[in-house]
C-alpha cells in the first residue's frame, strides 16, 4: 500500500480526472515524481467503477483502491445489503475478505466481523478504508484461511464464504470443488467453528450440481440486480437434512421482488390461451425453474410447459416484467404481413424455433419502439405472436 496515493494533492487529481480518457492520460508526464504513475491512473480507473456499484466507497474521501479486478469481483452494495439481512448473532467471520464491502455490511447486522483476507496487501487496505467509513466493529486479519480458523480456534454464529473461480491450475472453474478453496472438501471442517455458512457462489453454477456437491442446505436464494442474476447464496446449517427453500430475489430500484417456494415441490401449473395481460418471470424465477410452483399463488394460467410465460383477466403484482396483450395471432406469413412487416419493435422468444436474429432479418422489422413482441408456443402447441405494450 502505498500512503503517497492518500496525499491531498494527489487524491485531488484523481477526484479531478474520474471522467478523463485514461489511454490518454497514460500518455502524459507524471506531475508526482515520488508517486509511481501507474499506481495513480489504477487508482483512478478503480475509483471510476465504484461510482454506481460502491457509491459509499465512491463518495467517502481517502478511499484507497485495489486493483480494477478486485473492484469487479466484489459484491455490489446492493447486493451486500441484501444478504446482511439473512445473518444475526454476536460473530461472524468473512472467510475470503476481498474488498470488505460484504464485511462492511454483515457488520451493522452482527456484533463482531473478522475480515480473513490472504493478499496481505488487499488487507491492509481494507483496514484501512474501514477507518475512513467509521466501521469500527471489523477485525482484519491477512492468512490463509483455514490456518486463521484453526489459530483463532473460536466459535462463530457464521461462517462467510466466496470461493474464487480462477484455479491456478485449471484456469476459470464452475464445480465448487475445483474453486479456491475447495467447500465441500472442508465443510465438516468449517462445522467445528460455525452452525451455521453462508456460501456464496457465481450465477452459472447450476443448482443441481451445487447440491450435488454440498450437504445440510437449508435455502438458496437467487439474487438479482436490476434483473440480471448476480448470486448464488447457499445457506448451509449443521445437521440440517429437511426440505430446502428456494428464494428469488431481484433487487429493482427501492424495491425487492421476492418469490418463495419449497424445492422439490409438487406444484402443477394451470394451462391457459392468452388472455388480456402477460406476465415474464424476472431473472431470479427463470434460473430457479419454479416455472409450476409461479401458477397457482398468483392465480396465473400458463400458455404452455415450456414457454414460460404467464397471463390473466386481471392485472396483478407480479415479480417481473407486466405486459397488456394488444393483439395475438398465429405465427405465418400472412399474418406477419399484416402486422410486422417492416415494423419497429422489441423482440423477445420463448419456446419458439427461431432465434430473435432470424425473425428481425426475415421480417424486416427494426429494433425500439413501444411495441413489445413475444414470439412463443401456446398451450395447443401452435407457434404464435402476441403483440404487447410495456406496464412494468
Amino acid at each position: 500500500m502505498d500512503k503517497s496515493l492518500l496525499s491531498v494533492e494527489i487524491q485531488e487529481f484523481i477526484d479531478s480526472n474520474l471522467e478523463a480518457d485514461l489511454a490518454r492520460l497514460a500518455l502524459q508526464k507524471n506531475k508526482f515524481p515520488n508517486t509511481y504513475w501507474t499506481g495513480i491512473l489504477n487508482q483512478i480507473a478503480s475509483k471510476q467503477k465504484t461510482k454506481t456499484k460502491l457509491p459509499t466507497w465512491f463518495n467517502t474521501p481517502n478511499i484507497y483502491y485495489p486493483s480494477k479486478i478486485s473492484v469487479e469481483q466484489t459484491s455490489s452494495e446492493k447486493t451486500a445489503e441484501y444478504k446482511s439481512d439473512l445473518v444475526s448473532g454476536g460473530s461472524l467471520i468473512d472467510l475470503t475478505g476481498g474488498f470488505g464491502v460484504d464485511a462492511y455490511y454483515f457488520a451493522k447486522k452482527v456484533n463482531q466481523v473478522t475480515h480473513c483476507e490472504i493478499n496481505a496487501d488487499l488487507s491492509e487496505i481494507v483496514a484501512h478504508n474501514l477507518q475512513q467509513l467509521n466501521s469500527g466493529n471489523i477485525n482484519c486479519i491477512s492468512g490463509e484461511s483455514s490456518e486463521t480458523l484453526t489459530k483463532l480456534n473460536q466459535k462463530f454464529d457464521w461462517i462467510y464464504i466466496d470461493p474464487s473461480r480462477r484455479n491456478e491450475a485449471k484456469g476459470k472453474v464452475f464445480m465448487l470443488k475445483d474453486c479456491l478453496p475447495n467447500v465441500p472438501e472442508s465443510l465438516d471442517f468449517y462445522f467445528e467453528y460455525s452452525p451455521k455458512m453462508m456460501i456464496k457462489t457465481a450465477p452459472i453454477l447450476d443448482i443441481t450440481a451445487g447440491l450435488s456437491e454440498l450437504k445440510n442446505v437449508k435455502a438458496i436464494y437467487i439474487v438479482a440486480l436490476d434483473n440480471e442474476v448476480k448470486e448464488l447464496l447457499w445457506i448451509l446449517e449443521k445437521n440440517y437434512t429437511k426440505s430446502i427453500e428456494i428464494v428469488t430475489a431481484n433487487l429493482v430500484k427501492e424495491t425487492i421482488e421476492e418469490f418463495r417456494f419449497t424445492l422439490g415441490s409438487t406444484a402443477i401449473s394451470n394451462y391457459s390461451l392468452p388472455k388480456k395481460y402477460l406476465y415474464e418471470p424476472n431473472a431470479s424465477i427463470m434460473k430457479s425453474g419454479g416455472f409450476n410452483e409461479i401458477s397457482a399463488p398468483f392465480a396465473i394460467g400458463k400458455l404452455q410447459q415450456h414457454s414460460h410465460l404467464y397471463t390473466s383477466d386481471t392485472v396483478i403484482d407480479f415479480p417481473g416484467r407486466v405486459f397488456t396483450i394488444e393483439n395475438s395471432f398465429e405465427y405465418n406469413k400472412q399474418n406477419m404481413k399484416s402486422f410486422l412487416e417492416n415494423k419497429k419493435a422489441n423482440i423477445t422468444t420463448r419456446n419458439f424455433t427461431e432465434t430473435v436474429e432470424n425473425i428481425r432479418k426475415k421480417w424486416k422489422i427494426h429494433d425500439g419502439g413501444t411495441t413489445y413482441c413475444f414470439f412463443t408456443t401456446d398451450v395447443n402447441n401452435k407457434k404464435i405472436v402476441l403483440l404487447c405494450n410495456k406496464l412494468k
